[in-house]
């Protein structure tokens, strides 16, 4: 039952206003450490400064935010979900992509060690399309508070199956073996219906055996190819070719400079600040060389570590499969 004293969970802000404004009671954490992006070392604890600050500085390197700003925002987040045990009841709001089901299954793992308070009821609100949505649905964001109102009666009791499900799926995220992610997602989770075409998505951002570009790299890369343009209408672009977008702007941007400040960059600025492909982006769309090959990786695929890693792991799409 949702009261004043509910807390809706969510990674993100966009819905907040809404849910007030339909007229649904309670408080909002907005719990949004975007950890489908960024450094996630095997061994740190969840909840602990280390994991903590290391998240922050890549934060504050890729997206900009200051340093004090991003470990206050990330320790303020950890803390609002500690409270949230005391709550009558929750109310997780998480759609079917990538950056959602990630959140959601560190919330509930998280939750399945540390459980609320007795009689705490914690449910489910999660959706991949709506019947209202014409354009094509990317997210909670894009409903209006009547609709979001209305989702309320779409919510499932988070039980212990599904909290046990979340659990697995979080230990094989956080696992440098991303053949484990890749068995969760063959297997399938019929208490997260969602999870395994988000765990694929994920896998595709391995760099591909064809090129060495992750799929989010490739797809913009191709969209500046048809027509040069800014940042912002790359990300647009590539929203509508993507089989699952998942990254906001400034996650999107940080794919868009590792491919222009590269050594051997893909993608070169005019000056209007348009991006356009190089000669070597060009040869990557041909199928005419690999950018690993140019260019040796420096980040993470969830906890796979591509500069530690010799040979790195590469996602086949062919074999639908990761090898090495």
């Amino acid at each position: 039952m949702i009261t004043p004293d509910t807390l809706h969970i969510r990674c993100g802000s966009d819905i907040r206003e809404a849910l007030a404004l339909g007229g649904v009671p309670g408080d909002y954490l907005e719990f949004s450490d975007p950890v489908c992006q960024g450094p996630l070392p095997p061994g740190m604890v969840d909840s602990g400064d280390a994991l903590i600050e290391r998240r922050a500085h890549f934060i504050t390197r890729e997206y900009g935010m200051p340093l004090g700003e991003a470990i206050r925002k990330l320790k303020a987040e950890w803390e609002g979900l500690k409270a949230a045990r005391e709550r009558d009841s929750l109310v997780l709001w998480f759609e079917h992509d990538l950056y959602d089901q990630t959140v959601l299954i560190r919330v509930l793992s998280w939750l399945r060690r540390n459980p609320p308070k007795a009689g705490s009821e914690v449910s489910l609100v999660t959706i991949d399309r709506h019947p209202e949505v014409t354009d094509r649905f990317i997210g909670l964001g894009q409903l209006t508070p009547t609709q979001l109102a209305a989702l309320t009666e779409t919510a499932v009791p988070v039980d212990a199956a599904m909290l046990r499900a979340a659990s697995d799926a979080w230990a094989a995220f956080r696992s440098p073996d991303p053949e484990e992610v890749q068995m969760l997602a063959e297997a399938g989770s019929t208490h997260l219906p969602f999870l395994s075409a988000a765990l694929r998505r994920h896998l595709q951002e391995l760099p591909w055996t064809r090129d060495g570009l992750s799929l989010t790299e490739r797809l913009a890369l191709r969209a500046a190819a048809f027509r040069p343009s800014s940042d912002r209408d790359l990300f647009q672009a590539v929203q509508q070719i993507d089989p699952q977008p998942f990254l906001g702007d400034a996650m999107f941007n940080a794919v868009l400079r590792r491919l222009e400040v590269a050594p051997r960059p893909a993608l070169r600025r005019d000056d209007t600040g348009r991006l356009a492909p190089t000669r070597q982006g060009e040869a990557l769309l041909a199928g005419m060389g690999d950018w690993l090959d140019w260019n040796p990786p420096e980040h993470w695929v969830g906890a796979v570590d591509l500069a530690n890693d010799a040979p790195p792991w590469r996602w086949d799409e062919d074999a639908g499969s990761v090898v090495r």
